[in-house]
């Protein structure tokens, strides 16, 4: 019987896989200009190499992540260096301050083409995992937290929301500020643009050298 899958296990595998696929010449997608289709293969190669090695819950849209299990709660991302975001589901607009609900694994990757060979190549210039509450936005969080920090009231917090155009009405608006001065939220490491999805964008994270707690930098 297969082990668990854990979020430790999930790291030292995202690791390993970009390891191997950066060294693998890939026929399949030689010529491939589309993200999103590149981005689907190399989950699903990822998915495989995980389901080969242990037993755990597979995503569905219906649950909204690809690795739902309780104990992992985390969606895996595959974006080009040369624009390195994506998007995701539109829950509500308290995300954008306190995370996404959920973890993210990013595979960061450098396509090169070989025309000799007729394959293509994927250096994984990057991989990341953002434990959930890193997964707000940046410069939301970062004037939140100043906000909080320098006294500010609820008036205040509401006025800054109206401001950013967070996407809630006054009711939803009044509840988050009332939930910031009591919670204050993380620090957050994404660029969440407001959208019928959330666009979120990661380049931030790939360049960051120091450590953050709840930031893990695999590659």
């Amino acid at each position: 019987m297969k082990p668990i899958l854990t979020v430790s296990e999930l790291k030292r595998c995202a690791k390993e896989f970009c390891i191997i696929e950066s060294n693998h010449k890939n026929e399949y997608l030689y010529g491939t200009t589309d993200g999103k289709a590149i981005g689907t293969y190399i989950e699903h190669k990822f998915q495989n190499y995980l389901e080969a090695q242990f037993s755990y819950q597979k995503g569905s849209s219906a649950r909204g992540i690809d690795l739902p299990d309780k104990h992992i709660q985390t969606d895996i991302k595959v974006t080009s260096i040369r624009q390195p975001q994506s998007s995701c589901p539109f829950r509500d607009a308290k995300q954008k301050i306190f995370g996404l609900g959920y973890n993210l694994l990013i595979f960061v990757y450098d396509k090169m083409d070989d025309s000799n060979t007729q394959t293509a190549q994927l250096n994984f210039v990057s991989c990341s995992f953002l434990e959930k509450e890193r997964t707000a936005d940046y410069t939301t969080t970062f004037r939140l937290r100043e906000m909080v920090k320098d006294g500010a009231n609820k008036e205040d917090i509401i006025g800054y929301l109206n401001d950013k155009n967070i996407p809630a009405d006054d009711f939803t608006l009044d509840l988050i500020a009332e939930k910031i001065l009591t919670e204050t939220p993380k620090q957050g490491y994404l660029t969440v643009s407001n959208a019928l999805q959330w666009r979120l964008q990661y380049g931030r994270v790939v360049k960051l050298s120091s450590e953050v707690e709840g930031i893990s930098k695999l590659i």
